[in-house]
């Protein structure tokens, strides 16, 4: 509880500094899962880089675009009943996340020789799901985190299947 606090405090005085930190570690955690809990690399064959990659990724890309656009998204539609929650998921997946994953893909295959076509299912199935929630039931200084939690076992995913040789 502690640690929990400690982050609240510091995301209330330096809120977008926490965000970009937040996104690019969970990234990276997603990274580390992979090579270590899936790929059962070890540390020994562990590739930072890699990781790195990954963390970047999050911190340059991942956080300055989710938290902006969850931003807007809140002045468009402010509110968090549950009619609020699902317009904000239905502009999010109907107009935002084609336009985000447009650019998040092919730069994710970019840096990993990843195949948008075979990503681009699945989150199609994944994320609407937990963006109604993420409207719903989290204030909007939360919910990069919130999402960038979930990302993290997408993102072990990913950085798994970008590198299976």
């Amino acid at each position: 509880m502690a640690l929990w606090r400690a982050y609240q405090r510091a995301l209330a005085a330096h809120p977008w500094k926490v965000q970009v930190l937040t996104a690019g570690s969970l990234m990276g955690l997603g990274d580390i899962i992979s090579q270590q809990l899936v790929e059962r690399r070890g540390l020994q064959e562990h590739q930072t880089g890699r990781t790195l990659t990954m963390v970047s990724l999050g911190c340059g890309f991942v956080a300055p675009v989710l938290g902006g656009w969850y931003k807007v998204l809140d002045r468009l539609i402010p509110g968090t009943t549950k009619v609020d929650a699902l317009k904000k998921m239905l502009l999010d997946q109907g107009g935002f996340a084609p336009c985000f994953l447009g650019c998040f893909l092919p730069l994710m295959g970019t840096l990993n020789g990843l195949s948008a076509q075979d990503n681009w299912a699945k989150l199609r199935r994944l994320w609407p799901a937990v963006q109604l929630a993420n409207f719903y039931l989290v204030p909007l200084h939360y919910r990069l985190a919130v999402v960038q939690c979930v990302a993290v076992i997408w993102n072990s995913y990913l950085s798994w299947k970008a590198h299976q040789f």
